[in-house]
């Protein structure tokens, strides 16, 4: 029946297509029509044995899959010609041919649907990749600079040859819509299209493939479950998660071996070393600008706006715990709560073959494989806090530079800062609050600064400082990354999880940032390796309800997406402020020129240390001038300055107690004991004072004598102080006083005169110390009774009451004197008492004391006077000298002491020369190297003993010309990188 049914409706169409007479022929040719119309129209037709079939004119028609009625169909009448051999086996076969046609077409169709979804589906759960493109070498990237693409692309077919090979889907969907309205014509095999049609359709849902529809077992003849939204959201939630854990191992595993690769081409750069010159990567250039910038004047207005990262955080919140997961090493001091951080520590993170640490201004490495290694780092860098730290504080300002390099760390600069404390507690300095909080504000005030927030996630948030700290500095959060260290307590310790997340989503602090971060820096165990807390870490998050519950994010937890984070902010802020920042060290440099220009214009421009070297350079030319002396000038010096320190004890200890005995055996003999005395006790240390302040004396006057129109005045500090410093290291040859003693002992033994020059010159020198006592006497004596007549009356001056008393004693004592020349030194008591009364009875009262003074003076002046005489009287004395003094009543002993003095002077001078000659101006210049090497290395000794609006101005000017050229070389190995 359904043959006979689709054969009409064949026969529908084709009537409908051609004009309706009966045993006729239409003007359309036999090949334009359907098959089933030519079997019909041409009843004699060879191939075609039809039947008569028994149609029926109406009927009613439902679709199996909508169960909707469809219209009713009006057929024409048909009017049957001579037709002996009827027979429809032809429309059967193309009914069997349309129904298969149109349902590979409709399988096509819905196939390609199916895969487009599908497609779209799995694309939309990849995750984005962009932010790992740094672990594709960068050969890669540079593929095209090796590889002709563009050949390539030729060789490949174009677009229109590839689009020849799809399907013509314009006419598919022209057939599909014919299909349609030839199908709505009333048929039943309208149907039969429709429920194929959506048979297509439902095994082309997502998930599935077209060619299901054949099998006859498929899911779609199961029974169907619905599923609630909560367990499709669980499920989703689920795959997204297995889906990152799977794509951050393969992220692992490639960062591994980009690791190990580096590694490999970073030892082969070693190797090479040697025969080329080794290339300074991008990060140690930015690190030496820093250092050269934390080296210049704070106090000039040029401020160092480059990019950082500033550490920051409360005490004890894991500052230096995060620091040492980007660093991959325990390199920093630790305590159970107490304050380890004491100054700041810059930090420069950058790659090479070997996992190392070493300080700016010094040459050891340590080998941050080896515990050994880093517990001496760790007491080193201990040992330079404490010494940053002055007397009397907790912190300093002075930062510590270190760089750390090893395979697979990511290139940055970091400081850490002194955790911020809310109370200073004992054994602290009171201001030890204040100057945390003033240290990081002067980092965290740099626009270009890239803030890193540390804050304790096991604690309550609402106890946090460094928040609202932060917050001041950078109140819309375009340069602050927060970080929640201590996650794994938090989670255990904190009733509702939420709030993690809402720390983490910044809605607890006032403060704003650029990214989040969780992390785990371990279980609070300091002996715990890197590698152990990192696998903590990630083990901890693989199984933590906050990554599970969508509460965080899997970009957002790790150190090692923070660190990648970090580096990426860091880069990013270097590039875009550090041509500005060359910009304004370039006006800054034009500047300083046009002033030193205009001031200094015949000078060079020498730095502190420049002018430090001429400095060096003419202070020792001046200590080898002190060689140049002539040996008969170190003798004069020596000789006078001996006999300015030795006579007053020969004139008032040795030669006055002899002279006062009666014959010449006694004054010999009290010569001698007193001479032996004074060389073994005192002379030989006096010689050996006198022949330092001698040499004292000449440095000094080489050091301080202008050299015309070469002075410069401006190195008039730093010799004064080298001067000073040279002459209280110095000290004389303790071997010095034994040998020159001997000399001395032997040079005053000798009592033979061997010519009448010798004599004369005695008598000379005896005559000049007697008359410099003289003189000295008569002073002493002015002072003591006032001006003479002649002064009062021409200078009218008076005389006071004391000095009236004074001369009173003096006039009655020099009665004495003259009534018995020969008066021993010393009054008798009776003497005494009779002076008084004398004094008293002309109405002036005395104290016998007053009068044993006046005495001592006039006396000493009477001898002098008298020894001069005889002075006079021994001139022509040398011929009873030779004689001994037989048969003649003058004796001239004290001539021969002057003369033993004498002759003791000049030996001792001579001696000391040779001294000084031949060892002590040679340590003195050695002493006067190292003092200047000290200061060389002292830079505040040099900025207090070198200072001047010129040094200034020179100073500054070398500081940006170096800042500058670094600044140009790092900019323009920025561009290369790119």
């Amino acid at each position: 029946m359904w043959r006979l049914q689709r054969a009409a409706v064949a026969c529908e169409v084709c009537q409908s297509l051609v004009k309706h007479s009966s045993g006729t022929k239409g003007s359309l040719p036999l090949q334009k029509l359907h098959l089933v119309s030519r079997s019909i129209y041409h009843s004699h037709h060879p191939i075609l044995k039809l039947q008569r079939p028994h149609f029926r004119t109406s009927f009613q028609q439902f679709s199996s899959l909508t169960n909707l009625p469809l219209r009713k169909l009006k057929l024409s009448p048909i009017k049957y010609g001579y037709q002996p051999h009827r027979n429809f086996w032809p429309a059967r076969l193309a009914a069997r041919l349309l129904k298969l046609r149109y349902l590979i077409l409709g399988s096509a169709v819905g196939g390609g649907y199916t895969a487009k979804k599908t497609f779209d589906q799995w694309k939309d759960m990849i995750p984005d990749l962009s932010d790992y493109k740094w672990i594709v070498p960068d050969i890669v990237w540079e593929i095209d600079e090796y590889i002709d693409l563009e050949k390539i692309r030729k060789a490949l077919p174009d677009s229109e040859d590839l689009a020849k090979l799809a399907p013509d889907f314009d006419k598919i969907v022209e057939s599909l819509s014919l299909l349609k309205d030839f199908f709505t014509t009333g048929h039943k095999l309208v149907s039969e299209v429709i429920e194929a049609s959506d048979l297509l359709l439902l095994l082309g849902s997502p998930g599935e493939t077209a060619f299901r529809a054949t099998d006859p077992g498929s899911e779609s003849d199961k029974p169907y479950r619905k599923v609630s939204d909560k367990e499709k959201i669980d499920q989703l939630q689920e795959e997204l998660l297995h889906t990152q854990l799977k794509y951050q191992r393969i992220l692992e595993r490639l960062e591994k071996e980009n690791k190990e690769l580096r590694k490999l081409v970073l030892q082969k750069d070693d190797k090479g070393i040697h025969h080329r010159k080794l290339k300074k990567s991008l990060i140690d250039m930015y690190s030496e600008v820093l250092d050269v910038l934390s080296d210049y004047d704070a106090s000039y207005n040029t401020q160092d706006h480059l990019p950082r990262v500033v550490v920051v955080g409360d005490q004890s919140a894991g500052k230096t715990s995060v620091l040492e997961m980007i660093a991959q090493a325990r390199i920093f001091p630790r305590g159970s709560g107490e304050m380890m951080t004491r100054s700041p520590v810059k930090v420069t993170l950058s790659e090479g073959p070997h996992h190392v640490a070493l300080f700016k201004d010094s040459s050891r490495e340590f080998d941050l494989t080896k515990e050994e290694d880093l517990a001496a780092l760790r007491h080193e860098i201990e040992l330079r806090m404490r010494k940053n730290v002055k007397e009397g504080c907790t912190v300093s300002p002075e930062t510590i530079s270190l760089n750390v390099k090893g395979p697979g760390l990511q290139r940055m600069v970091l400081v850490d800062l002194p955790g911020v404390i809310n109370t200073v507690t004992s054994g602290m300095a009171p201001d030890t609050k204040e100057t945390i909080f003033s240290i990081s504000k002067a980092y965290m005030q740099n626009p270009n600064a890239i803030i890193l927030c540390i804050q304790d996630g096991s604690v309550d948030a609402e106890r946090s400082i460094v928040t609202d700290l932060v917050s001041q500095m950078d109140p819309h959060g375009r340069r602050t990354i927060f970080v929640l260290t201590k996650v794994d307590l938090a989670e255990k310790n904190v009733a509702s999880p939420s709030r993690i997340q809402q720390i983490i989503e910044g809605k607890l602090f006032p403060m704003k940032a650029l990214g989040y971060f969780a992390v785990v820096t371990g279980k609070g165990n300091s002996s715990e390796s890197i590698e152990a807390i990192r696998d903590y870490e990630e083990e901890f998050f693989q199984n933590s309800k906050l990554l599970k519950t969508s509460m965080l994010k899997a970009h957002q937890v790790t150190t090692r997406n923070l660190s990648l984070a970090v580096s990426d902010c860091f880069w990013k802020m270097v590039r875009e402020s550090v041509e500005q920042q060359a910009d304004s060290f370039k006006a800054t440099r034009f500047n300083l020129e046009t002033e030193w220009k205009n001031n200094y214009p015949r000078l060079r421009e020498l730095d502190r240390n420049e002018l430090f070297e001429k400095a060096k350079n003419e202070i020792l030319d001046e200590v080898i001038s002190l060689s140049q002396v002539t040996p008969k000038h170190w003798e004069e010096i020596l000789q006078q300055s001996l006999w300015e320190r030795v006579s007053t004890h020969v004139i008032e200890n040795i030669y006055l107690p002899a002279a006062q005995t009666m014959n010449s055996g006694t004054f010999n003999t009290t010569v001698d004991i007193k001479l032996k005395q004074w060389t073994d006790k005192q002379l030989p240390n006096k010689a050996v004072e006198v022949a330092w302040e001698t040499l004292q004396e000449e440095f000094s006057r080489f050091m301080t004598e202008p050299k015309g129109k070469e002075h410069d005045d401006i190195f008039d500090k730093l010799k004064e102080a080298v001067k000073e410093e040279t002459i209280k290291r110095h000290k004389w040859n303790d071997f010095a006083e034994d040998s020159l003693r001997v000399i001395q002992h032997n040079a005053l033994e000798d009592r033979s005169i061997s010519d009448k020059q010798q004599w004369d010159a005695a008598i000379y020198f005896m005559e000049e110390a007697l008359q410099a006592r003289l003189k000295d006497t008569e002073n002493a004596i002015e002072n003591m009774v006032g001006p003479d007549w002649k002064k009062r009356w021409l200078y009218w001056k008076n005389r006071t009451q004391e000095q009236c008393v004074h001369n009173e004693t003096k006039n009655e004592l020099e009665k004495m004197l003259k009534c018995n020349e020969e008066h021993p030194a010393y009054l008798a008591s009776d003497e005494i008492t009779t002076v008084r009364k004398n004094l008293e009875s002309r109405g002036v009262e005395v104290d016998p004391s007053l009068i044993k003074d006046t005495w001592h003076q006039v006396y000493r002046r009477h001898f002098l006077k008298t020894a001069l005489n005889h002075c006079n009287l021994c001139r022509r004395g040398f011929y009873y000298y030779q004689r001994h003094f037989v048969d003649s009543e003058l004796e001239c002993n004290d001539v021969v002491l002057f003369w033993r003095i004498q002759r003791m002077l000049a030996i001792t001078a001579n001696t000391l020369r040779q001294q000084l000659t031949n060892t002590e101006v040679r340590r003195l210049e050695k002493n006067v190297k190292e003092v200047l090497e000290d200061f060389a290395e002292d830079s505040e000794k040099k900025v207090k003993l070198l200072t001047g609006k010129r040094v200034q101005l020179a100073e500054d000017l070398k500081k940006v010309r170096e800042i500058q050229e670094k600044l140009d070389a790092f900019i323009e190995a920025l561009h290369q990188e790119k």
